[in-house]
């Protein structure tokens, strides 16, 4: 049994839901017999890979649904090995090297130049979540008809000028709540316009969450109830309780550090705690100091991605609110007092 997010997965072009402009750019590509590097960029839950998937499809058939699980392990100048997994099949290669170095990356498009020859494309190479490597890897436009690659993430500006930028934006709450009495109908089950409306903006219009939010109000509740409580995923409470304790007390004794271990080791991308903590102070904090928070957090969250430790940057960030948010209430308390 499926979930939804993936039984209900437009599989080409013409049934995508919105953006359908776009969609018919996508597919004009295909047809006109060669296309340029693409970059897709937007905010999770937008439908990139998607459209990626769809357009591969278009290129190549069913086939590229027929996918397999492949280690490589490789060797450093420096003699160390490092592991890569790989998504492919006869026709793309999919990549997700976060943490393997800049080399690993070139060897593995090289190795794909020299793969099964299956037309002028050769082989699109999806490089998903790159944003490390990005920030210093460039695409060699001569190779442009050895191999094609279609990468998901922010690069820098030396490699967004060798790529077709295409722009997924989230869809609207129109859109959502179209798609979710869309999916619900489909399952024989009939989803309140309201209901539907509260789960897109509780999932920040990202339809992948707002897909299994709309399942699991499923599970706990049928018939659906305009009233009914959304279940949100543990993680996002955990950074909500986080927010609270700081709040609560600015002092070592509230054991923050724990809990953003807690958090990273779970695989929570530290850019999405920062996003967390920052919107729940900001729900809660005086309007005089929410520039100032707002301005903390761009900082720390702009070092974050220059280095390598993000557990070092979260908790630089937290401490500099607590220093600011006790210095804040001793002078109101003192104002209060005189």
């Amino acid at each position: 049994m499926s979930l939804w997010v993936d039984k209900y997965r437009p599989r080409s072009l013409d049934s995508l839901d919105y953006h359908v402009e776009e969609a018919g750019t996508l597919k004009k590509l295909v047809t006109s017999g060669d296309f340029p590097h693409l970059l897709f960029y937007g905010p999770p839950g937008a439908g990139k890979k998607t459209r990626v998937s769809c357009l591969l499809r278009e290129l190549y058939g069913g086939g590229v649904d027929k996918l397999r699980i492949e280690h490589h392990t490789f060797t450093t100048p420096s003699k160390k090995k490092i592991n890569l997994s790989t998504v492919s099949s006869n026709y793309h290669l999919e990549v997700n090297p976060r943490h393997v170095n800049v080399s690993i990356v070139v060897l593995t498009l090289q190795a794909a130049r020299f793969s099964l020859d299956v037309g002028i494309y050769d082989r699109i190479v999806i490089q998903e979540l790159i944003k490390d490597m990005a920030s210093t890897a460039q695409l060699d436009i001569t190779n442009q008809r050895e191999f094609k690659v279609v990468v998901i993430h922010e690069v820098i500006s030396a490699t967004r000028s060798r790529c077709l930028p295409i722009r997924v934006a989230a869809p609207t709450v129109e859109n959502i709540v179209n798609i979710l009495c869309n999916v619900a109908k489909l399952e024989g089950l009939i989803m309140p316009t309201d209901l539907a409306k509260r789960i897109a903006v509780a999932s920040d219009r990202n339809l992948r969450r707002s897909l299994l939010l709309a399942e699991v109000a499923r599970a706990q509740h049928y018939p659906y109830s305009c009233e009914q409580t959304l279940l949100l995923p543990d993680w996002q409470n955990f950074v909500a309780d986080t927010a609270s304790r700081i709040l609560g007390e600015q002092s070592p004794r509230r054991h923050i550090r724990g809990r953003l271990y807690e958090l990273l080791a779970h695989c929570v991308p530290p850019d999405v705690v920062f996003r967390g903590l920052l919107d729940s102070l900001l729900s809660s904090c005086d309007s005089t100091i929410k520039y100032e928070l707002v301005n903390l957090a761009a900082t720390h969250e702009h070092r974050m991605h220059l280095g390598q430790k993000p557990i070092f940057h979260l908790e630089a960030f937290i401490i500099g609110f607590m220093a600011m948010y006790k210095r804040f209430i001793e002078d109101t308390l003192g104002v209060s007092e005189i």
